[in-house]
């Protein structure tokens, strides 16, 4: 039986039930494919809903400002993803009259839609035979025909998308690539898959010489950065302050509390000798308490971030936050801003959690 066959009889008997698999439409199936890029489904499925009732359409989408847009987001991470959303659902709500393109070629024009995006609308929605490759897909092949070459190298990703277009199902584009995603999330998992009641165990290559767990391989990455983060929070008769984050960082357009980077974690009495810190605020020691006595660690993908949240207590707001790069607010409001998940974490725990 062809690789294929036996990959859709096990998909059609263990598929989860999923609310974008009850639809062919594009706006639905573009949706989620953003939504689960790098995230897994568990986590992306209450979003999904979300973002499906509160926007209905790609109009609905469209309409929304960003701010409501990245506000729903919050949590789920690379807000670059969001960002691009918002733009292509503008795009295709105003310029397409709000149908999407129906060919993986025409899909990879939006914004936001790669290779791997671009062929699973095309495939799901339309049956157009173009393969996926996401990274279920490169452990699944690279296990079962034993595949060694790096899934982040340049010839990697040529190779594997060649052996991917040539062992799919072009009569049945939509459900094999369903199923082949699946396989590699339920049953071949990076950790404990399932090899004992595997459909491909006799021809499975790293199965025969014992190379599951070597499989598939990885270039090492380029070491990551640590930055150190100071934040400001300031409590003045029921107000705070925040700013919004510019530039083209992953957080772009999120709200923060004034931030101050260091080169290194400093102790109280350093930090209040900063020179940033002394250009918008001369306060007394005991007026500025750290919330976490140890740095938080929240790590990205490109950076390790170590985090402290110094309380200032202030009888009123300084001057120095009454510009166009801060914005004053009543505390109670704080939770209508969209903020990164380390700082929401922050504010449930010192605002609502006392």
């Amino acid at each position: 039986m062809k690789f294929y066959n036996l990959l859709i009889d096990w998909y059609l008997s263990n598929q989860r039930d999923l609310p974008w698999r009850k639809t062919k439409q594009p706006y639905h199936i573009w949706l989620s494919e953003i939504m689960l890029q790098q995230t897994r489904v568990a986590q992306g499925l209450p979003y999904y809903l979300r973002f499906v009732e509160e926007f209905p359409s790609v109009f609905d989408l469209a309409e929304a400002s960003e701010e409501k847009v990245l506000k729903l987001w919050q949590g789920l991470g690379y807000y670059s993803r969001a960002r691009n959303l918002h733009f292509t659902a503008k795009y295709v709500a105003n310029e397409l009259n709000g149908k999407f393109p129906h060919t993986y070629k025409e899909l990879k024009k939006l914004k936001g839609v790669g290779d791997y995006t671009a062929s699973a609308i095309a495939s799901i929605c339309f049956n157009e035979p173009v393969a996926v490759v996401d990274g279920n897909v490169y452990r699944v092949l690279s296990r079962v025909f034993g595949v060694d070459t790096p899934i982040n190298s340049t010839e990697g990703i040529k190779e594997f998308k060649n052996l991917a277009e040539e062992k799919l199902d072009k009569e049945n584009a939509s459900v094999y690539n369903q199923a082949i995603m699946e396989f590699g999330a339920l049953h071949c998992k990076p950790k404990n898959p399932y090899c004992i009641t595997c459909p491909f165990q006799a021809e499975c290559v790293a199965f025969q010489q014992g190379k599951i767990e070597e499989l598939p391989i990885k270039l090492k990455k380029t070491k990551v950065k640590t930055k150190h983060f100071n934040y400001l929070v300031v409590v003045s008769e029921g107000k705070t302050v925040i700013q919004q984050r510019r530039g083209n960082g992953i957080w772009k357009n999120l709200y923060q509390f004034p931030l101050i980077e260091t080169e290194k974690e400093v102790s109280k009495t350093q930090f209040l000798k900063e020179e940033n810190f002394l250009q918008l605020l001369s306060v007394p020691a005991e007026k500025v308490n750290l919330f976490n006595k140890k740095p938080i660690k929240h790590v990205l993908s490109h950076r390790k971030l170590m985090v402290k949240f110094w309380v200032m207590d202030l009888p009123e707001i300084s001057s120095a936050f009454k510009t166009k790069e801060f914005e004053v607010i009543q505390q109670e409001n704080i939770r209508l801003y969209p903020v990164p998940v380390l700082i929401e974490k922050f504010i449930e725990q010192f605002y609502f959690n006392k």
